[in-house]
């Protein structure tokens, strides 16, 4: 068995609910409340509580109803709107499948009663995962004229997009932050007016569970451990066997990544196809439904594809933890026709969230954190991080249509869960890499003594020698942790002096953003003041002219007021960080994930 660097516990879910008959949540909203209609079978009808770690000063209910689609009703007192409950239709099952649903709940709530009797780690506790403003918000409709400090920037006109978790139902056991349905919120900018939605992405996943009023997909972080998530896996399989549940239309949350491609938004997470989105006229936000490329794509996604800003093509990789091929390459060309899979070879199945492109290659990471499903049943995670293996990236062609001329090179001891950028530099036959490297590398998804840190770095591989370096690009005395971000993506793939970066502290709150000289390694902070925090700093650049000066244009971010529990987008310049304007918005936006932009030109060509 591999072994890690840091002292990992290794998790043992139980449910995350006392067993008192009644209590209540507290996840941090606001003075209101909102609820989940939800029905748990067999069980009595309780209001479930969960203190919150940040002693929030609100409190979430989610009632528990067997089989009701959610009622959930707008936070915000200023909106005068209310999701209303549809209808609920019991399920169509013949008698065998009542019979084996019956049956099927009995054993679930007997494992839950078995998870009781150990405690949950914190990387799978619902009390640290979704508290404060982690918790779920429900949907928005589109609330116009927003209230605008400042000045917009006139260059500005489009959508400004961020995906993020926000589970629909409460946790029934273990709950791990990118366990949650997806959401995207969306603040559309039309000449200096405002608009503001969000939307949950309608997976199947989701669609099943609403239809079921309760959460029955295993929750791959949050419930996948030990003898518990086999017992899970086994449930919801034999659930499949019955027909009372369909896994063959994929099991995603579609809650990470979002790009906009051949005229289609598309919302993603690496366990699934991507979604197709579609942004409505008044700036609300419908999906369309999973989508396979004209069904060229038979696998799953990443959720961070990239494309190329002077070829308009999108490149990508899909893994699978079960079986060989573990890893494939593929890109689209603009018209969104596909090439053939390459087959990467990998001796194991590897964690792998993100990669680079570089003018003429793809920089693919096989790093040291991977996927042990045997681990399961020593009662570990399926998560490790194995310090006997290698680290090292491939350098690939993009236009490769095999494998054989892939180059590796080591890079010991790195792990990078984002990389920012890579370029070529052909004088000295390297490829430089700019990632933050994080340690312990598996501390996202196990629980570890040992603070986690995230530090910028320069990784330098020579594809003659083979050989590799990596440098911090900060100086110590000014390190701090940085996780999501970007460069300018005008040159993506080619070398950037500026890197605008998250300041992930308190991890894993962000406190602000930092503008990188990756030359230099000089650091200018933009912080958002008094517990006041935001996420992924999303870099818009003026124009679309290669020619303007890299850090010509403006940084935008969802922003948090913890002490008002008021949310807003900022607007800031990023050649003298200051900040240009702010768009307040109607109700209250989680900390999430990330996001994209899509100018008012591109919208008009929507498929």
């Amino acid at each position: 068995m591999a072994s890690s660097s840091c002292n990992c516990a290794k998790p043992q879910i139980s449910h995350p609910l006392s067993s008192a008959s009644s209590s209540t949540v507290h996840l941090g909203h606001s003075p209101t409340s909102i609820s989940w209609n939800g029905r748990q079978p067999n069980r009595t009808q309780n209001i479930s509580i969960i203190h919150s770690a940040l002693h929030s000063p609100s409190v979430l209910h989610f009632p528990k109803q067997p089989y009701q689609n959610p009622l959930i009703p707008i936070e915000d007192d200023s909106v005068n709107v209310q999701v209303q409950p549809k209808t609920h239709r019991q399920p169509q099952w013949n008698l065998l499948q009542r019979a084996a649903a019956m049956a099927l709940d009995m054993a679930e709530s007997a494992l839950v009663s078995l998870e009781l009797q150990h405690p949950l780690p914190k990387t799978a506790d619902p009390h640290v995962q979704i508290s404060g403003n982690f918790a779920p918000v429900p949907e928005q409709p589109v609330k116009q004229a927003l209230p605008v400090t400042g000045t917009i920037p006139s260059c500005i006109n489009g959508v400004y997009l961020r995906n993020g978790a926000n589970p629909l139902f409460e946790p029934v056991a273990g709950h791990h932050f990118f366990d949650g349905d997806g959401m995207v919120h969306a603040v559309t900018i039309d000449n200096g007016n405002a608009s503001y939605a969000c939307r949950f992405t309608e997976t199947q996943r989701f669609l099943q569970e609403k239809e079921l009023g309760r959460p029955v997909f295993p929750k791959a972080i949050g419930e996948l451990h030990g003898h518990s998530g086999i017992a899970r896996l086994l449930l919801f399989y034999a659930r499949g066997l019955f027909g009372l549940v369909d896994h063959k239309q994929g099991t995603g949350v579609a809650n990470a990544g979002l790009v906009y491609f051949n005229n289609r938004l598309l919302a993603m997470s690496e366990d699934d196809l991507p979604y197709h989105l579609r942004i409505t006229p008044s700036g609300d936000l419908e999906t369309v439904g999973r989508y396979n490329f004209d069904d060229q794509l038979k696998s799953t996604m990443i959720a961070h594809p990239k494309i190329d800003p002077f070829s308009k093509e999108l490149f990508a990789l899909s893994y699978d933890v079960i079986q060989k091929p573990y890893l494939k390459y593929f890109k689209f060309q603009p018209d969104g026709t596909k090439s053939s899979d390459v087959e990467i070879p990998l001796s194991m199945p590897t964690m792998m969230h993100d990669f680079a492109i570089t003018e003429n290659f793809v920089v693919i990471p096989n790093q040291q954190v991977l996927f042990k499903l045997q681990e399961m049943i020593f009662g570990g995670s399926p998560v490790i991080y194995d310090k006997n293996k290698k680290s090292s990236f491939g350098i690939l062609s993009k236009n490769a249509s095999d494998s054989k001329d892939i180059i590796w090179v080591e890079s010991l001891d790195t792990f990078c869960f984002h990389l920012w950028n890579a370029w070529e530099e052909p004088e000295s036959d390297e490829v430089v890499v700019i990632g933050s490297c994080m340690t312990p590398p598996d501390s996202i998804f196990n629980q570890c003594d040992e603070s986690l840190k995230s530090v910028l770095s320069e990784i330098r591989l020579n594809l003659k020698t083979g050989k590799s370096t990596r440098r911090p690009i900060i100086s110590e005395s000014e390190q701090v942790n940085l996780e999501a971000g970007m460069v300018n993506r005008n040159r993506l793939g080619r070398r950037t002096r500026y890197a605008y970066l998250a300041i992930a502290e308190p991890w894993p709150k962000v406190s602000g953003f930092a503008k990188i000289d990756l030359f230099t390694g000089e650091v200018k902070k933009y912080i958002y003041g008094d517990k006041k925090f935001g996420g992924e700093p999303f870099f818009l650049p003026r124009d679309d002219n290669c020619e303007s000066a890299e850090d010509d244009g403006y940084i935008i971010s969802f922003v948090h007021d913890e002490n008002s529990w008021k949310s807003e987008l900022q607007i800031v310049n990023a050649i003298n960080l200051q900040l240009e304007s702010s768009i307040k918005l109607p109700s209250r936006v989680p900390y999430g994930f990330h996001g994209t932009f899509i100018d008012g030109k591109s919208l008009i060509n929507q498929a």
